[in-house]
């Protein structure tokens, strides 16, 4: 352990241990060769268009890659949907709900038991009131109040949170995968807030649990067109009334197991004040949907009765690990460090010339993240990222209770798994985290971001504490749970 630490110390900071303290040695040792009277005769003789070349075009060259390169981006705050009491639903109760259910067996019945009692999902997760009714109804009306009622909550909180006016939002984002209402989500919401006529607005549908990281490189890049300071409001939302299956197929009930009720909305800007939370650093998108095998894996269909839900083929795990290794690929070459891409350079080369017989080192990305947001999809698909990644129990702790407490919230899940992070207090100043999210096509997005300041730094008065409870204040201190693995 000590030796290893030791290697990454000397192979990360190569230009502090090695270059800098060789080249003193060199040119100490040949001015001592020189003597004195020669190093001053040689720097008197210098050109006067030498010393200012020398010294402006260093200065010019910096000047124009700060003109030039993108503004940050950095997350103002955030904010995540705890829906009404009234709409939580224990494991009891849903199972209950489908034993009624007139188009369950007696086989069926005992294929979604067991599946909720392998999920990772808790007693507190939530779904709308219409879909407490037996047999539940799923229509137009019921969908467009369950969005109403997230995402309005959602956007009250976070402007609470900011103080910023809606007037002053310059760029709407929003996302749902399935519920794709006209008008749609964006213009919902100008009409409920009253925002600028002139406001850039995109309304984002079928992109899947990834469709949040999406969002965000979109406001990112409308930010960089905008006049500094703009503020882009963005907004992630899936709405389970919609995509509820209601029919007998067992490779369409997963997801009406899993997905469960909420919304996060987020305010970016290219100003940095006081109050700024993240800095965002990078966004790395996968997308394999040219192969038929990823392209088909999740997909809104029917089944042979013409009942409307999302399918899920037994390809979807292996799919999302394959197309994992290609994001982390990408994202590994920006973010390790180079002691981790020697290693794997010095692996890949003895393949090479070994053969198979050596194994290719997978680089370790807690040397390059503090904090881990996997979405919370299932318990399989966090199991899967974590043996993939090595990572530890501690790592995937944020995506398996919020699985736990929230179920599948879809794109809005990483939020939730931040602001788990953040309700423990385990956030600190420069502390990096990496949100992955998976999604239909089959695509794997990630987000990079740097934190600016600790949770506890952004309260403005010590009777503001909201921040550090929401959507987590009922229920943070009784996590972690003990998730059972039958």
């Amino acid at each position: 352990m000590v030796s290893k630490r030791l290697y990454q110390v000397v192979v990360n900071n190569f230009l502090i241990v090695v270059v800098v303290p060789v080249t003193a040695v060199v040119l100490l040792r040949k001015a001592a060769q020189l003597g004195h009277d020669e190093v001053l005769s040689r720097l008197h003789g210098l050109r006067q268009v030498h010393v200012f070349l020398a010294v402006f075009a260093p200065f010019a060259m910096a000047t124009l890659y700060l003109l030039r390169r993108p503004r940050s981006v950095y997350l103002v705050d955030y904010a995540c949907c705890r829906p009404n009491s009234n709409c939580r639903v224990s494991i009891g109760s849903f199972t209950e709900s489908a034993r009624l259910s007139p188009y369950i067996d007696d086989g069926t019945f005992r294929f979604i038991t067991r599946m909720l009692r392998r999920s990772g999902l808790g007693d507190q997760t939530y779904l709308h009131p219409s879909l407490h009714h037996i047999p539940p109804r799923c229509c137009l009306g019921e969908s467009r109040d369950e969005a109403e009622q997230v995402v309005f909550a959602t956007v009250d909180d976070l402007l609470a949170k900011t103080g910023i006016s809606p007037g002053a939002i310059d760029i709407l984002v929003t996302n749902c995968s399935g519920f794709t209402p006209t008008p749609s989500f964006t213009d919902m919401m100008v009409n409920r807030y009253k925002l600028r006529s002139d406001i850039r607005h995109v309304n984002m549908s079928g992109m899947g649990c990834s469709a949040g990281v999406v969002s965000v490189e979109v406001a990112r890049n409308l930010l960089q067109a905008a006049p500094r300071g703009g503020h882009a409001l963005v907004v992630s939302t899936e709405i389970t009334s919609f995509i509820y299956y209601t029919g007998p197929d067992r490779t369409m009930l997963l997801p009406g197991a899993l997905f469960r009720m909420g919304a996060a909305a987020v305010l970016l800007s290219t100003s940095r004040s006081n109050r700024s939370r993240f800095r965002l650093t990078h966004i790395v998108r996968t997308l394999t949907a040219a192969q038929d095998r990823a392209y088909l894996c999740a997909s809104l269909k029917e089944d042979e009765h013409g009942e409307t839900g999302i399918y899920l083929s037994k390809d979807l795990v292996p799919v999302a690990g394959e197309t994992l290794k290609a994001n982390i690929a990408a994202l590994g070459s920006v973010v390790l460090p180079p002691s981790e891409k020697l290693l794997f350079v010095l692996s890949f080369i003895a393949r090479k010339a070994l053969g198979r017989r050596i194994k290719l080192y997978m680089p370790d990305f807690r040397t390059a993240f503090e904090h881990f947001c996997v979405h919370s999809g299932g318990r399989a698909v966090i199991d899967a990222v974590q043996a993939s990644l090595r990572l530890s129990d501690e790592n995937v702790e944020p995506s398996r209770m919020t699985l736990h407490r929230f179920g599948n919230t879809s794109s809005s899940s990483l939020w939730y798994e931040l602001a788990y992070i953040e309700a423990k207090g385990r956030a600190r100043k420069g502390d990096r985290v990496w949100m992955v999210g998976f999604g239909s096509g089959f695509k794997c997005n990630s987000a990079v971001w740097e934190c600016n300041s600790a949770v506890w730094e952004c309260i403005r008065s010590p009777s503001d504490t909201s921040i550090l409870g929401a959507p987590w204040a009922d229920s943070i201190h009784q996590y972690p749970v003990k998730i059972s693995k039958e």
